[in-house]
């Protein structure tokens, strides 16, 4: 994934998409809209909703990976271990009053 930034307005970000499906694409474009439209709004509503869809579409996306469908031959329920787990450090963060910052 590449992150140009255009100018102080807008970031362009480029991702490969050579191994995804079309379903996975339409999620990504989908995600990346909701999550700037939460980080704008002044609605009260539509941050909760949004953010919801966000947190959902997340989800989805984990278990459309394609880790998951190659490694559907050994009945390991992986998507599922993969959110639980993703849950349980989210749930950490939260306890410990902590939210991650990756800004420079």
């Amino acid at each position: 994934m590449i992150i140009k930034p255009a100018n102080q307005q807008k970031i362009f970000i480029e991702i490969d998409t050579t191994e995804m499906s079309a379903s996975q694409i339409r999620m990504i474009k989908t995600l990346n809209s909701l999550l700037s439209h939460v980080l704008v709004t002044e609605s009260e509503g539509e941050y909760f909703d949004n953010s919801a869809e966000v947190m959902r579409m997340a989800a989805a996306l984990i278990k459309q990976a394609n880790f998951i469908s190659d490694m559907k031959a050994n009945d390991i329920p992986y998507a599922e271990q993969v959110l639980e787990y993703s849950l349980d450090v989210l749930q950490d963060q939260m306890s410990l009053s902590k939210v991650v910052s990756y800004d420079n």
